[in-house]
């Protein structure tokens, strides 16, 4: 019963870390073809549809998407994926 007790804690511990491991990363995106002031409010629907995007800051000014998002549910394709799907291709900034 011990043995198993163990092997369940030592299995939930696992389980736990790798969680723990997961978490949310920043990207800043290049968009193209932002010629309104209009064109974020689409760039920012867009991301936002993405599953796991946590936030998505537009910059008409800077042609620019800063997103925060759960690594373990999206990730910089999917990004640049659904802002070129809306018209705005997209790439990470660099």
């Amino acid at each position: 019963m011990t043995r198993f007790l163990t092997s369940a804690a030592l299995g939930l511990g696992l389980l736990a870390s790798s969680a723990a491991f997961a978490g949310e990363k920043t990207v800043t995106l290049a968009v193209k073809n932002m010629y309104c002031a209009a064109c974020p409010h689409t760039v920012k629907s867009s991301l936002e549809a993405v599953p796991g995007v946590v936030k998505a800051t537009v910059s008409y000014k800077d042609k620019t998407a800063v997103v925060t998002y759960d690594d373990t549910r999206a990730d910089v394709k999917a990004l640049t994926t659904a802002t070129t799907k809306a018209g705005y291709p997209s790439a990470p900034k660099g």
